[in-house]
């Protein structure tokens, strides 16, 4: 996350300045994450070792790696290497998916957060919809669209630059997705494997970077808000900023409804 005071600043490269990628791989391997079992943590750790493991054998700087771990970049990049193990054998969630173009019902954001994303992601999604500022959006189609809807097609305007729990959420029954828009409970809709592993990365990456810098995440929903409303990059960050404990409860969350 970008320091807000030259202080800050200051700070955090004298407590990077001498950081090594053995150093890092030495914090992962001792981070631990509250409600995220033993079995689900030294997956995340084997999965962020082996990404610190590549940048060595790349020569990639420490410094840069920890900055890519503390924005979520890290977590979006292996995410995304995750599903693409996945999807060389598709799942039958995948093979029989019933998402189609212009169905938005799963943009509907019935708890209103919209989901927890990175800051990273956050400055993706914000760049992509700054330009649209003051246009119709999603809730002009429904008052809990998400804000990155188009209300005339219900496609998605931000589309290259959705965070990776839209990329994740998939459905095999669009009935069942406009039914729990609705505020009802139907099973057929869900997130892939994943996404649980990129929520637990972020959470890896903040617990190894304690006492070198903040690692944060932010409300998808109140960003595209902010974004749309023309507010610039730093004043809907800081809105859609969220207390520390949340990425803490949605990785228990996430844990409990994957069964792990």
């Amino acid at each position: 996350m970008k320091p807000t005071t030259t202080r800050t600043a200051k700070r955090l490269s004298k407590k990077d300045a001498g950081l090594t990628l053995d150093d890092l791989a030495a914090r992962v391997s001792r981070a631990r994450i509250k409600g995220v079992g033993a079995e689900m943590q030294t997956r995340a750790k084997r999965i962020l070792t082996s990404y610190l493991q590549t940048a060595a054998t790349h020569g990639l700087p420490a410094r840069d790696i920890a900055r890519e771990m503390a924005s979520g970049q890290a977590a979006w990049r292996l995410g995304h290497a995750v599903r693409d193990e996945i999807m060389k054998a598709p799942p039958d969630a995948v093979r029989k998916a019933a998402c189609a173009h212009g169905c938005a019902f799963c943009c509907i954001l019935t708890e209103d957060e919209g989901g927890l994303i990175t800051a990273f992601e956050a400055k993706q999604l914000h760049s992509a919809l700054a330009p649209m500022a003051d246009t119709p959006d999603g809730r002009d189609w429904h008052p809990k669209a998400c804000p990155a809807i188009d209300p005339d097609t219900r496609t998605c305007r931000a589309y290259d630059a959705r965070p990776m729990i839209c990329r994740s959420f998939i459905s095999m029954d669009a009935r069942a997705c406009k039914r729990n828009a609705m505020g009802e409970t139907e099973e057929g809709a869900g997130l892939l494997g994943n996404h649980l592993d990129y929520l637990v990365i972020h959470a890896l990456c903040r617990a190894a970077l304690k006492g070198i810098t903040m690692v944060q995440s932010y409300s998808m929903a109140a960003t595209a808000a902010g974004a749309v409303a023309g507010q610039d990059s730093d004043a809907t960050l800081t809105a859609a900023r969220h207390a520390p404990s949340v990425l803490d409860q949605t990785c228990r969350d996430a844990v409990i409804a994957a069964g792990v």
